[in-house]
């Protein structure tokens, strides 16, 4: 059996997801893979759609716009891939000392993608900093955003890993803080289907193959996750050790756990950073938005 997995991003963050097609979890279930990332021309709506997707890296919070304006989403989320927000500040400076507070009336480039954003600026607000206190910086896209800070346009950068750390390798930035950290556990990233894909005996046979995965990220060093014939393979312009770094920080950080259900108390903290951002005009129920993995 061949099963369709789509991305809405790339990342070493999403290494549950990536660790059960790179680590053989899907072969020893008897699944194969197609792993594609989405395009303008092909979201993750419309391939659950019409079915050219089975299931999708998204987040939670991907319901919420469908339901704001008052429509019903084709999918629903139904394990959890990440608690905590996945993105780091890094400097142009080396900063041991670093406050949120060091942020103020300095130029920084963040990237505007809706969650993180999103994130950010709650993570802040909890520590007394707001955007207006700084000059926030919209490059565009992720390599956009890399170019901008070489380029000197700003004193600091708001990324995902393993862009800062590979930064950091190179030395042109240096991590000074995790937004996930700042914000706390919460519904970040999730896996989603649609409620008819996930009553089928391929949705039981993957969640089997990705709890293995997960259970191991808990155990292995990041070294051996980050290995060159496992999650490497999927980073091929990442130097290995680099990688390796980005999932100890990830490790470090709690944003992995072996259990997939979405906890309830983390949704409700997910809310809490969209009601801060006005994103949301009620509080949706968890089960509008989230079910129960299909184990067994």
């Amino acid at each position: 059996m061949l099963v369709n997995i789509m991305a809405l991003r790339h990342s070493a963050f999403y290494s549950p997801l990536l660790m059960t097609m790179a680590g053989g979890f899907l072969k020893q279930e008897g699944l194969e893979y197609n792993y594609q990332l989405v395009t303008p021309e092909k979201t993750v709506d419309g391939s659950i759609k019409d079915g050219s997707c089975h299931l999708a890296q998204s987040a939670v919070a991907a319901s919420f716009s469908a339901l704001e304006a008052g429509k019903a989403n084709p999918f629903v989320h139904f394990a959890q891939i990440n608690n905590r927000d996945g993105f780091f500040i890094a400097s142009r400076n080396p900063e041991p000392d670093f406050s949120w507070q060091d942020l103020k009336d300095k130029k920084v480039l963040v990237d505007h993608f809706f969650q993180p954003y999103a994130m950010l600026k709650y993570g802040l607000h909890q520590h007394g900093v707001s955007f207006s206190d700084f000059e926030v910086i919209d490059a565009g896209g992720v390599d956009a955003i890399v170019q901008a800070f070489l380029d000197g346009e700003a004193d600091y950068v708001h990324m995902q890993g393993p862009v800062p750390q590979q930064l950091t390798h190179e030395g042109k930035a240096f991590v000074v803080a995790a937004v996930g950290e700042a914000v706390g556990p919460v519904a970040f990233s999730s896996l989603c289907a649609s409620p008819q894909w996930l009553k089928t005996d391929m949705a039981k046979i993957f969640m089997r193959a990705y709890q293995k995965a997960s259970e191991f990220l808990l155990v292995a060093s990041a070294e051996e996750i980050a290995a060159k014939e496992i999650e490497a393979g999927f980073f091929p312009n990442i130097n290995p050790k680099i990688l390796a770094e980005t999932i100890r920080d990830y490790q470090n950080l709690g944003c992995w756990d072996n259990d997939p259900v979405i906890p309830q108390s983390s949704y409700e903290n997910l809310l809490d950073v969209f009601e801060f951002n006005q994103l949301v005009t009620e509080r949706y129920s968890y089960e509008k938005v989230i079910v129960q993995p299909p184990l067994g």
